[in-house]
């Protein structure tokens, strides 16, 4: 969700840029007219990877919540006492019955942590991908500035 509003708020301003630089060109002639758009470029790309690495750093910080702290099991145990009762073959203990409820909700716990561990890898891929390209554009601006 958060990716998605990133982009379609680079999208907004993608448009935003490009309308203003081909309304800003329409008066120079077409060299100068290609160095707005090679600064257009630049920019853009700066600003798309700095959406990706942030979008990745929200995701990184979200994925390491739910592994430090992974969400509760949603099923009670009287709800899984009610099943195991009606689908069981033979009647079961009450015993084996909360030792079954007290897996099932370790097994949930263990998931929660594994999908938590993959999601900061996924959302570091969001950092670290993009990071380079965006630190050669900017070393591209301050050379030109210099």
């Amino acid at each position: 969700m958060i990716l998605s509003a990133a982009l379609i708020l680079a999208v907004l301003f993608i448009t935003g840029v490009v309308y203003a630089a081909s309304a800003a060109a329409k008066d120079k002639d077409e060299g100068e007219m290609n160095m707005a758009f090679r600064n257009l470029y630049v920019y853009l790309v700066l600003f798309a990877t700095l959406m990706m690495s942030i979008g990745g750093s929200v995701g990184v910080f979200m994925s390491a919540a739910d592994y430090v702290s992974p969400p509760t099991y949603y099923q009670s145990y009287s709800d899984f006492k009610t099943m195991k009762e009606e689908t069981a073959k033979k009647p079961l203990s009450e015993e084996q019955i909360k030792e079954q409820f007290d897996d099932a909700v370790a097994g949930e716990k263990q998931r929660a942590k594994e999908n938590a561990l993959n999601g900061i890898i996924k959302s570091l891929g969001w950092i670290v991908i993009p990071f380079p390209v965006f630190l050669y554009f900017q070393r591209q601006v301050r050379r030109k500035q210099e």
